[in-house]
């Protein structure tokens, strides 16, 4: 596929297969300006590149506070798009929960999920000069418009909040976002009882994703083990927030190309086709990890798609760092999966297998802009333009390791002040969360019609600034513990045969 060549695929394949994704492309991504800037010294670094493993710090001081950040993960705030809303009804469940509890009529939902599907069909990659500024708001505009001029204004409320319990519970039930012993709609951590603090360190067995991060942390009882770099969900295909589980995993994992206009121009791949596990063509990679409909933990991305926007709705790794993955979240599951396992599922790559975990592994994704980490207060860019970069945030998350903003010195205040204000911005560097962003949204939404649109791929500017404070010393979430960059310097041969887009 050259580069900007194809349209993107609708998003039925993200239940297909979980996640929609292309034919497999060896472009480089240009990911300029995606930096993370050290305040307080004269080093700037890409943390996607120094592949370090800082040590694990101390846990954070416990406070009864929650944040509104941490409010943000709950279903009440997960994005309804319309790209996401067409992944749904290709669940016939959904469908009929949606007409029978809200009480909608046939022709209602054949108009829903026709503008879903057309919508999604369209989206494109934006053409050389196009000008186009795709963000998440706009999106979520578009699907509130066409969703009111279904159902009509007092019923669109009532089907948004119907779609983001349905998808924060990954299909299970649209009622509530559950898994053994937490409920992630209310905000609560497993088995605490209480509001889930900023920047929470758990304390039993599970994976912890931070979206604007773009990083992955396997905990082992409380202790961290294992971090990823990933690839996250597009602007238009946000990843949702919440808690699920992976109970699966899926080695050699085929894919079916949708009915969608990129794939009826191709010469590679037609709609309804099923690609074989193990082709070129198909871009799941060696092996998937479904956490809740439709989205997938999976491997098959060129290592330039990591630390940016990489999926449709999923969890995107190298296949080097998937494989690897798999095999340290097996033994959490109970079962045992060694290499020479992960070797032969490789050589043997046009089998499909798949493998139940014994126990269930809590999958938490949040979305946590402000996160103290050893130490040292890191500011993530508004990715998903949820307006999380508030003086207010920033205070709770502080209040969270007793520290105040005035106990700050004059340095670190200012720093933080301009830092906060630098990564209050989304993916195309315009402000989130102000009178200029939702004016900008409108424009944006109003210049481009209903009828055509196109994928965010990269995000323009900045995309973490760190500043050490003297305060937080010894505080904070884990640093990042062998931390898998998805750069690839330990793939084995096998591994590089597997990935299908690995090379550099």
């Amino acid at each position: 596929m050259r580069k900007n060549g194809l349209i993107l695929g609708a998003a039925l394949v993200l239940v297909m297969s979980g996640c929609n994704s292309a034919p497999p492309s060896n472009d480089n991504v240009n990911t300029a300006g995606t930096t993370t800037t050290t305040v307080g010294n004269t080093n700037t670094t890409n943390t996607a590149e120094t592949g370090a493993t800082p040590a694990t710090s101390a846990t954070p001081t416990p406070q009864p506070t929650a944040s509104p950040q941490t409010a943000d993960n709950s279903a009440n705030n997960l994005p309804v798009t319309l790209p996401v809303l067409d992944a749904l009804f290709a669940d016939e469940n959904f469908a009929s929960r949606l007409k029978s509890k809200l009480q909608l009529t046939d022709e209602q939902i054949d108009r829903l999920r026709k503008a879903a599907r057309d919508n999604t069909a369209q989206l494109s990659e934006p053409s050389a000069g196009s000008g186009y500024s795709g963000t998440t708001s706009n999106a979520i505009a578009q699907a509130d418009e066409e969703i009111k001029s279904v159902v009509g204004d007092e019923k669109a409320p009532q089907v948004e909040t119907f779609v983001r319990q349905w998808w924060a519970s990954g299909g299970e039930s649209e009622e509530s976002n559950t898994a053994p012993g937490a409920t992630a709609s209310s905000g609560t951590e497993s088995g605490a009882g209480e509001p889930k603090k900023p920047n929470a360190v758990p304390s039993d067995t599970r994976v912890v994703v931070n979206i604007p991060a773009y990083r992955m942390d396997l905990f082992d009882q409380g202790r961290l083990v294992k971090s990823y770099k990933i690839g996250i969900g597009y602007p238009e295909f946000p990843l949702p927030t919440g808690l699920r589980k992976a109970k699966t995993i899926i080695f050699n994992p085929t894919w079916t190309p949708p009915d969608s206009p990129w794939v009826k121009t191709s010469n590679k791949v037609r709609p309804g086709e099923k690609i074989a596990a193990g082709s070129r063509l198909n871009p799941l990679g060696p092996l998937k990890i479904p956490i809740g409909l439709p989205s997938l933990i999976h491997g098959g991305k060129s290592p330039a798609r990591i630390g940016t926007f990489a999926s449709h709705g999923c969890v995107g790794l190298t296949s080097p760092e998937v494989q690897d993955f798999a095999q340290k979240l097996a033994p959490l599951g109970g079962i045992e999966l060694s290499p020479a396992d992960i070797e032969t599922y490789a050589r043997n790559k046009t089998e499909t297998r798949s493998v139940n975990l014994n126990n269930p592994v809590p999958v938490e994704l949040r979305y946590e802009t402000i996160v103290v980490e050893d130490g040292k207060l890191h500011i993530y860019r508004d990715v998903y333009d949820k307006g999380t970069n508030t003086e207010e945030n920033l205070r709770a998350v502080l209040a969270t390791y007793g520290v105040s903003l005035d106990q700050l010195s004059p340095r670190e205040h200012t720093q933080v002040m301009n830092a906060l204000q630098l990564m209050a911005r989304d993916a195309t560097g315009k402000p989130t969360g102000t009178a200029e962003a939702s004016a900008t949204s409108e424009k944006n939404k109003n210049a481009r019609g209903a009828k055509s649109s196109h994928v965010t791929h990269t995000i323009k500017g900045q995309k973490e600034i760190v500043i050490p404070i003297a305060a937080l010393k010894g505080k904070g979430y884990p640093a990042p513990v062998d931390l898998d960059t998805g750069a690839g310097p330990k793939q084995t041969a096998s591994a590089r045969r597997t990935n299908g887009q690995g090379q550099r």
